[in-house]
């Protein structure tokens, strides 16, 4: 009889596992060509409308001139000092109050979301209090506590704590009752219950929060500097916005866009680490 080594793939095998691969690496690179190409159009056609229409420039600015403006903030810094310490000013505040918020939004919303009691008396205040636009109260922040880090931090934590919250509530609100059930009648407290099942269940939806709160915690962070501070990428754009400098409000963006693409991956990546017990998503054209 011959036996056949399995270490060993067949030519089959390899052609059939060779063909979704290729295909998979054609559409990527048609995605990338496709994003350069829009990227080209965009900036582009922004260049060649307004350049030349000095009126144009002024209030839209230019790319070239935004790229220049960064070429200066990295090589002569800023009128407020270096960029870095700016970059560093405004990250330190969006970190701080995403970190605050993150964790008060899951320890409040899980609570709530497993005890009915809480949940009765602090959810009409709770709706009270999302129900207020939160960016106006980042003066009050800054009446009552500064100019400094204080405010600003503040002012993330409330915008982040919603976000978060209303997630962690729901997702705790949707695990399935027979794992609930299971779990008691096995002997597992209810401490037990909500570090082992509701928990580990209600974290997709606590994961799903977070690509979103850190982009409002960076815009708290940059309305609160707008408002009232020292420093931050906020305070750069306020200054060029007083000087009519539209290249140095976009320079200011695109920075803030870097930031949150970074935030992102890095988010994405410990949403891949902390859920890999989850099974594969359907993916496939039009799903």
């Amino acid at each position: 009889m011959t036996t056949v080594d399995p270490s060993v793939s067949s030519p089959v095998t390899a052609e059939t596992d060779a063909g979704p691969r290729s295909r998979r690496r054609r559409r990527k690179l048609l995605v990338h060509l496709t994003q350069a190409a829009v990227l080209i159009v965009v900036i582009g056609g922004w260049q060649l409308f307004v350049q030349g229409n000095q009126r144009s420039t002024i209030l839209y600015g230019l790319p070239s001139g935004i790229l220049s403006r960064l070429q200066t903030w990295i090589t002569q810094g800023t009128a407020i000092g270096s960029l870095g310490s700016q970059i560093w000013t405004t990250l330190q505040e969006a970190l701080i109050g995403f970190a605050i918020g993150t964790a008060l939004g899951i320890v409040s919303g899980i609570a709530l979301g497993r005890i009915r009691f809480l949940s009765d008396v602090f959810g009409p205040f709770i709706k009270v209090l999302n129900a207020i636009p939160r960016i106006v109260l980042g003066s009050v922040f800054v009446l009552a506590f500064g100019l400094g880090l204080e405010s600003k931090i503040l002012l993330v934590i409330v915008l982040v704590f919603f976000g978060v919250f209303f997630n962690a509530f729901q997702g705790t609100r949707e695990v399935d009752r027979n794992f609930i059930a299971n779990a008691s009648i096995l002997g597992a407290s209810r401490w037990q219950v909500t570090r082992q099942v509701v928990l580990p269940s209600a974290f997709t939806w606590i994961i799903a929060s977070l690509h979103v709160s850190f982009g409002f915690a960076l815009i708290g962070a940059i309305v609160g500097e707008f408002l009232g501070g020292y420093a931050g990428l906020g305070v750069l754009i306020k200054n060029a916005q007083g000087t009519f400098d539209a290249n140095g409000v976009w320079a200011a963006m695109v920075i803030m866009g870097i930031v949150a693409l970074i935030a992102e991956w890095l988010i994405t990546r410990l949403e891949r680490r902390l859920l890999r017990w989850r099974p594969a998503q359907l993916s496939g054209p039009d799903l």
